[in-house]
């Protein structure tokens, strides 16, 4: 397993990260139980995956304290989230009071079976979030940090929503973040001129989402994103092959698949550091770490990538 440097923490973490999320959620979003999850966790453990990302609203917290049970806390790298306000509204949430916060905290750390977390996100937030987040949210997790229950704080966007990174814009010069998630693949590749910039003139760590979600998982699925991204003239038509926009990727010498290539994408990209990863099978999660671990794409392909899809900020891949 390769490993990188997550920014001002220092820590040193597996580029590929055990996601505990999106649409899988270790499968138990697919009827798994908690120690069938469990077991892909420990199969990513025994893959050498040290970063493991979880979310108190994924429901996966319990499946991966189950998962860790037994290995060295040391090694491992736990990261998990809660949101600032109550409700699917992104602009005018109940917000969390910080007595509330705390608790979520709580109830993380107990389902984890740790007495502390690495990393504590701030989940989902939005640009209209950020305020209360940083004001009322941020010096409670400092409070947290004195106590030795978290040891760095970060923050997470909402990329299907936020597709060009106007949260994070305003976040990561405050220097309240050690380390942001951000969206970032082949379909909006936007991040590398909004965000990553920044990071890396921050230090601040980086962890990639959405890498591979369904507008890249086939060829049909990449067809439709690629008509809508035209239909808003976001690419020129004259540039793809509609029916199959991503064929000329497949069909280059050491390229696996079109999910290889786009894992591949993420992971070299300069200022990305961790690509998250997620699936409810160990065969699967063992094909997508692979991919992450694989060399960069080919120059003459990612030139042809920014010639497509460099000007995309209103995709999010899913």
């Amino acid at each position: 397993m390769q490993t990188v440097r997550l920014g001002r923490t220092e820590a040193r973490v597996s580029v590929a990260g055990l996601g505990c999320g999106g649409h899988s959620r270790l499968g138990m979003a697919r009827g798994a139980s908690s120690d069938e999850a469990a077991d892909i966790v420990r199969r990513a453990i025994d893959l050498g995956v040290t970063f493991i990302d979880t979310a108190h609203s994924y429901g996966t917290e319990e499946a991966v304290g189950l998962g860790i049970a037994g290995h060295d806390r040391s090694k491992l790298f736990l990261s998990t989230k809660s949101s600032v306000g109550r409700g699917q509204s992104q602009d005018n949430p109940d917000y969390l009071r910080p007595a509330e916060f705390t608790a979520s905290l709580e109830e993380s750390l107990r389902k984890l079976g740790t007495d502390y977390v690495d990393l504590f996100h701030l989940h989902g937030v939005s640009a209209e979030q950020l305020p209360y987040a940083r004001e009322v949210i941020v010096p409670e997790l400092r409070r947290q940090q004195e106590l030795g229950k978290v040891r760095f704080v970060g923050v997470t966007e909402v990329f299907r929503y936020d597709t060009g990174h106007a949260m994070l814009q305003q976040a990561v010069p405050t220097d309240d973040f050690d380390v942001v998630m951000t969206g970032f693949n082949i379909l909006n590749p936007g991040a590398r001129r909004t965000v990553f910039p920044l990071t890396i003139a921050h230090d601040i760590g980086t962890l990639i989402m959405f890498a591979v979600r369904r507008g890249l998982n086939s060829v049909a699925n990449a067809a439709e994103a690629v008509a809508e991204l035209v239909e808003r003239g976001e690419i020129d038509p004259e540039l793809v092959d509609r029916q199959d926009p991503l064929g000329f990727l497949r069909a280059a010498p050491g390229v696996k698949s079109q999910v290889e290539a786009a894992y591949r994408f993420c992971r070299h990209e300069p200022g990305a550091h961790v690509v998250l990863t997620g699936t409810g099978s160990a065969a699967h999660l063992e094909e997508n770490i692979a991919a992450i671990l694989a060399a960069s794409l080919p120059s003459e392909l990612l030139g042809r990538l920014d010639a497509i899809f460099g000007a995309v900020t209103s995709a999010s891949g899913e």
